[in-house]
């Protein structure tokens, strides 16, 4: 009906051109009343259209934007953190690892440290620390396990962040090796012990802002990983974890 509407219109116009010798255009004079509103009525909608299609080009892209920061969001929270020690999580910089810094220093004052644990609500696993607490040595390595325990029917992937408390002794809180960030697989009704390894830096002693300082807590926390199927896996097999054969040879000086 519209077409017919601006082909009348243009006919109309044609004919008027001839008279004139100009281009011919829509002589919207030359329409009726109810012609007019058919017109104003389909330009609405085609003004619509062209919005609606504009806002869902600017939302998908938006989607689009959020969901690549999400994938990134966990490592690049864990490059910041582990080169800055922003956010009470422990320096990762192998380089701080050097020999002068695996020698316990000459001190009766020992630095106590305390785990603490916890799972997010839709993570069905049993996750805490064998050990409430170690007492170490600024410069001495010490080694601690936690215990994770799959009690569902169906094989799930976790991934575990952990911070320290306080904020301000996390510079000097070395993590050798620990399953943070990484992500652990098991298997339905599967219980695994997972392994953290680290020494507290010998500056720590040196540092007037560490005198009061004597309990330090590291506290891990368990997310269910976002995949399909809310987390839950197809094919089981366990994470690699530390044997022990591999634990008494790390563990020299704790």
């Amino acid at each position: 009906m519209l077409h017919k509407v601006l082909f009348r219109a243009a006919t109309r116009s044609v004919q008027s051109s001839r008279l004139y010798a100009t281009k011919p255009t829509v002589d919207l004079s030359k329409l009726t009343q109810r012609e007019i509103q058919q017109l104003r009525a389909w330009k609405f909608q085609e003004d619509r259209k062209f919005k609606d299609r504009t806002a869902a080009y600017y939302f998908t892209s938006i989607a689009v934007v959020f969901l690549g920061l999400a994938y990134a969001a966990v490592p690049f929270y864990r490059a910041i953190c582990a080169r800055t020690g922003w956010g009470g999580v422990p320096i990762t910089d192998r380089r701080k690892f050097t020999d002068d810094k695996l020698i316990p220093i000459d001190s009766d004052k020992r630095i106590r440290v305390s785990f603490t644990s916890e799972v997010s609500q839709i993570l069905p696993w049993k996750f805490t620390p064998e050990q409430r607490e170690v007492r170490v040595l600024p410069g001495e390595t010490a080694l601690a396990f936690y215990k994770a325990k799959n009690t569902s029917d169906k094989d799930i992937i976790g991934m575990a962040t952990y911070s320290i408390t306080p904020g301000d002794a996390s510079p000097y809180f070395n993590k050798i090796q620990c399953f943070c960030f990484e992500e652990q697989r098991l298997a339905a009704g599967e219980e695994i012990d997972m392994p953290v390894f680290f020494f507290i830096d010998p500056d720590f002693a040196s540092d007037p802002k560490m005198r009061n300082i004597d309990d330090i807590v590291l506290h891990y926390t368990f997310f269910r990983a976002h995949y399909a199927n809310k987390g839950a896996v197809s094919e089981s097999s366990s994470p690699q974890v530390m044997d022990d054969s591999t634990a008494t040879e790390l563990h020299t000086t704790a």
